[in-house]
């Protein structure tokens, strides 16, 4: 199995590039360019679904023959609700950075007849989840209930310094619904300030994976199986954005039995 942790290579163009050869698994693949002012990207969609995140930065945007002009607007992941971009497989895409930006491009297999949409901010509401020190703080970009896309989720937390978050430990490895569904998924940290660190162990009940990694600003941890909990040191909030996908787009996931306790305490 690969490192479960990917650190960015280098700090321009595209620094992150998980595929589902790469992290040998078969849905998730996940990109992050950094650019400057001018600088575009582009690619075809072949046969994957994608949805780029304005993580900070502003661009525009192009998708098959639909100009969506300038979108973004917050400098900082921590700022607000994004901007996002949803554009179905057999398609392309360029955008055109206009101020420094960090744009995540989140991949999946395509499928059906779904046209390429913006997302803008506030499309879905703000929810806050937890109580005390489990408080965390959610943007969803493409949940299930939207029914636009054949098989990707994605969604970004702001997890406060001090808190924990994909807490209580769950899982979705899984293919048994209604009770459990299988997504693989990654998680793309960013830390404010940014020279914080966080915690977060990828482990099976069976230990056969077990895994704790420290996350510095910039890294993506994958998660092919297994319960995912994350820790975010005082001092410093965690940023997270995750991609879900898998043979069906539903995220029902299973509590780890021994500290399910914690959501009725």
């Amino acid at each position: 199995m690969p490192n479960l942790k990917v650190k960015p290579d280098g700090s321009h163009g595209r620094v992150t590039h998980v595929t589902p050869e790469s992290a040998g698994w078969t849905y998730v693949g996940f990109d992050l360019h950094r650019l400057t002012s001018g600088e575009t990207v582009s690619a075809e969609t072949g046969d994957r679904e994608v949805c780029l995140v304005w993580v900070s930065g502003k661009g525009s945007a192009k998708a098959g023959a639909k100009d969506f002009g300038l979108l973004g607007g917050r400098m900082s992941p921590f700022e607000g609700a994004p901007h996002a971009l949803y554009i179905p497989a057999g398609s392309s895409w360029s955008v055109t950075a206009e101020t420094d930006l960090e744009l995540a491009v989140c991949s999946a297999p395509g499928g059906g007849s779904y046209e390429a949409r913006a997302i803008p901010p506030g499309t879905h509401p703000p929810v806050t989840r937890g109580k005390g020190t489990n408080v965390r703080h959610v943007n969803n970009i493409m949940p299930e209930d939207d029914g636009a896309a054949h098989s990707l989720l994605v969604v970004e937390v702001i997890t406060p310094g001090g808190h924990t978050s994909s807490y209580p430990p769950h899982k979705h490895d899984q293919d048994n619904l209604p009770n459990e569904s299988f997504l693989e998924e990654t998680y793309y940290h960013r830390l404010n300030p940014p020279q914080g660190f966080a915690f977060q162990r990828v482990y099976t009940d069976d230990r056969s994976l077990d895994e704790a990694m420290a996350l510095e600003d910039g890294d993506v941890t994958l998660v092919p199986k297994g319960y995912h909990p994350c820790a975010a040191c005082h001092g410093y909030d965690l940023y997270y954005l995750n991609v879900m996908a898998g043979p069906k787009r539903v995220w029902k996931f299973y509590n780890a039995p021994e500290h399910e306790w914690l959501l009725k305490a």
